[in-house]
This record gives C-alpha cells, structure tokens and sequence, in this order.
C-alpha cells in the first residue's frame, strides 16, 4: 500500500473507523494501515526510546532530550516521498519538515511522557532542537522537551508510553538508554521493566476495548518502563 508523505504531516485524523483512530499525524500512514485492518492487535507501531536528561550548573533539571527510533516498517511510510534530490538517502535537512511536524503535534498527546520531581509530575514547555535521522536501524526523532520551572530535584522518575497502547514505546537495552547530562556528582539511575511490554496475544483485549480509550486511559502504564534517578 502506497501513502504518499502529505499524509504524514496532514491535521489530525480523528475519524473513528473500525478502531480507534486518532492519534497524532506523524502516525497517520500506519494508522491507514490500521484502519483497513482491524484484526490486528494492539500496538500497531514499535518506538525504541532513548532520554538524557539535561540539567543546569547548580543542579536544577531543565528538560529531556528524547531520542525515539520508529520500527523499520513504520519507519519506510514515514519518509515515502521525501529523498528530495533523488540520490536514494534521507538527509535531516530534508526530514526537518517533517521532524518540526512530527514534534508540535505531540502536544496533544503531553508528548507521551510522564515525569515526575520529588514526587510532583511536571509540566512541560514548547520543545525545541527537534531533528529526524535516517538509517538502517530506521528513523529517529529527537527533540529537547524543557519543563515550564526547572526543578531542583533529589529524585525523579520518567515514563515514556501511550495511555492506549496504539504506540509501544520500549527503552532502549543497553546502558544509553537514560543518561545524565551535567547531573550533581553521585547521581545514579536504575530502569524497571515491564515483565510483559506488550499484552499477551491470546488474552490481549478485543478492539472494541481499545477504542473506549483515551489520553486520559491508564491502560498503557502495565506495559511502561519507568527510569528512577536519585542524586544526593
């Protein structure tokens, strides 16, 4: 199937079909997909998460810097249409359109994230450095997601993942997968891990369930990692 790349930056999709199918319009071409398909279970695209999280000479926490890689499939209609001069590559500067895009719309969505400062959940300002990559491991977005009050914080904790489970968002295996940039010395971070990131196929709820759910939901948590750094 065929989509060309207006679709990815195109308004919202937030027709209803056999499924629900809103969501945000970087992810309209698998959510076509998805609509003609309404067998298939949920989640329908594969995100592998990266975060380093940036703080301030004195120690206040500014903001995260996401890093998100797309899985192949959705990866290759994400960037259908843009290899502008033909030379078969997919440079960042002909994906920053789509990059700025992808970013912006994120903020119905509360950008996927859940952080929290000494126990108090944060609000999040205008992102920015928003850029996409593309490789044989698929595309990544990146952007930096700064909080409204810089927090002077002993702890936090950090969720990526979507209430609805349409997305799977997945941290990354290896020791990148939450890092620290210009943190208080003594800081350490430690990943927990969903036993299940994704709902059993044989007892995964039906799609009339899925389409009952909102950004409000708290489905998606089940299959959250959550990353804790304490500094002293």
């Amino acid at each position: 199937m065929m989509i060309h790349h207006e679709a990815s930056v195109a308004p919202i999709f937030k027709e209803r079909r056999m499924i629900a199918c809103w969501r945000p319009r970087w992810f309209l071409p698998a959510l076509l997909v998805s609509c003609i398909s309404p067998a298939m279970a949920h989640p329908h695209v594969w995100v592998k998460a990266r975060a380093e999280m940036v703080y301030e000479p004195g120690g206040k926490l500014t903001g995260i810097r996401h890093f998100w890689t797309f899985d192949k499939g959705y990866s290759a209609f994400l960037v259908q249409g843009l290899d502008k001069n033909g030379d078969g590559r997919f440079s960042p500067e002909e994906l920053q359109d789509l990059a700025k895009e992808n970013t912006e719309s994120l903020v119905e969505f509360d950008y996927f994230t859940v952080l929290k400062t000494n126990g108090k959940k944060q609000e999040f300002g205008i992102p920015r450095d928003y850029r996409m990559i593309y490789d044989t491991e698929g595309a990544t977005l990146s952007y930096v997601l700064p909080l409204k009050s810089p927090s002077l914080t002993r702890t936090l904790s950090l969720e990526v993942y979507d209430p609805t489970l349409f997305i799977s968002f997945a941290l990354a295996d290896n020791k990148d997968a939450v890092t620290l940039a210009g943190a208080p010395q003594g800081c350490a971070t430690n990943i927990s891990r969903p036993k299940n990131p994704e709902p059993d196929a044989q007892q995964a709820p039906p799609e009339s369930f899925f389409e009952t759910l909102t950004a409000a939901s708290s489905f998606g948590t089940q299959f959250a990692s959550k990353a804790i750094v304490a500094c002293p």
